[in-house]
């Protein structure tokens, strides 16, 4: 039996880029084979279902766009 370690995700920040569209990347998909995608909140929304079947983990960091009061 094989035993996968995540690593503590870091916080995204404004060099992080969407590879769909290249705008600030809100999502960050953690691919069961290893690789990772990133995604604006927009192309990260779109995708959702289909990362959920590809992904061993999804940073979702979209709610830093609501702003808080």
């Amino acid at each position: 039996m094989t035993e996968q370690v995540f690593l503590e995700t870091t916080p995204l920040s404004a060099l992080d880029r969407c590879d769909r569209c290249g705008a600030q990347a809100y999502v960050r998909a953690i691919l069961l084979t290893g690789g990772e995608l990133l995604f604006c909140a927009h192309h990260g929304k779109e995708y959702a279902e289909k990362l959920k079947t590809v992904a061993a983990k999804i940073q979702d960091e979209s709610q830093k766009l609501v702003e808080s009061k």
